[in-house]
């Protein structure tokens, strides 16, 4: 299955960082999002980003302006209409995907493929929002794109053999490792990262110890890169919220309720590096 033509649905984050590495590995790129600024700033965003793997030396000036050449920005899904495979990178919630997924499976051509960068969310519930639901597999990329080799693969109920073969070499080109989840909620990385996540804000609500100390711990004691309340707020908070949601809401599984701390956090808008403002200040 050939794939040459990738369009990319949400200029945030994660989208703007999918369409980065998509380019950089050769791939024409159509990056759609509704809101013109959004564009705007992932443009900056991922000019930035090849910025500093040109002074890293990690790519030249001429591989920056070959990928930059490769990405097309458009407020128009319609745009995506000869794309080979489409990567949706919207909100984690799941009307929203569904809907989405719909409006692109009546849009894109028939051997198409469709992909998820969700997070949590069952691949089987977006597919079937299709009529091509073979063709239909979750690609959950990590943050920052760019950087972290990780891509996990999810099959749905209904991923044929061939999809999951071709997301599989996609994967390769990309130079990312791809590891297969089955699809329940969560998949691998965020069911056992979210409720350490989750019971590093207990810990907080609870007086058990600041986000200072409870993050030193973990990286000095458990030598983690980073600790979970400033990953939390690399995340965004409102995304772990929302997947602690999908989790316990899939499972029935009280061990996945959201603390209440972080539910109050997100009411009040504290969503982490995005705001500003998380378990840590990140005011200029």
């Amino acid at each position: 299955m050939n794939v040459a033509l990738v369009g990319v649905i949400g200029a945030g984050t994660m989208g703007s960082g999918i369409a980065q590495v998509f380019a950089q590995a050769g791939y024409h790129v159509h990056l759609v999002d509704l809101a013109p600024p959004v564009l705007d700033a992932a443009r900056r965003n991922i000019e930035k980003s090849l910025d500093k793997l040109v002074a890293k030396e990690k790519l030249t000036s001429g591989q920056r302006e070959a990928a930059l050449s490769r990405i097309v920005m458009t407020t128009a899904l319609r745009d995506l209409a000869p794309a080979d495979c489409c990567v949706e990178a919207i909100v984690e919630d799941v009307a929203a995907k569904q809907k989405l997924l719909s409006t692109l499976d009546a849009l894109a051509k028939p051997s198409a493929l469709l992909a998820s960068n969700t997070s949590s969310i069952s691949i089987t519930s977006l597919a079937a929002a299709t009529k091509r639901p073979a063709q239909v597999f979750g690609m959950h990329f990590m943050n920052p794109v760019p950087l972290m080799p990780l891509v996990e693969l999810i099959r749905g109920q209904s991923t044929a053999p061939a999809t999951m073969e071709a997301a599989r070499e996609v994967c390769g080109r990309l130079g990312k490792i791809a590891v297969e989840a089955a699809d329940y909620p969560g998949f691998i990385a965020n069911r056992i990262l979210m409720p350490m996540i989750n019971e590093a804000i207990f810990a907080v609500m609870e007086g058990v110890g600041t986000p200072e100390a409870v993050d030193t711990v973990m990286k000095l004691g458990m030598n983690h890169p980073m600790g979970p309340l400033a990953l939390a707020d690399l995340i965004g908070l409102d995304v772990c919220l929302a997947v602690l949601e999908v989790m316990h809401d899939g499972f029935g599984d009280p061990k996945y309720r959201p603390c209440p701390l972080l539910r109050r956090m997100v009411a009040a808008g504290h969503l982490g590096r995005k705001s500003g403002q998380g378990f840590f200040s990140y005011h200029p």
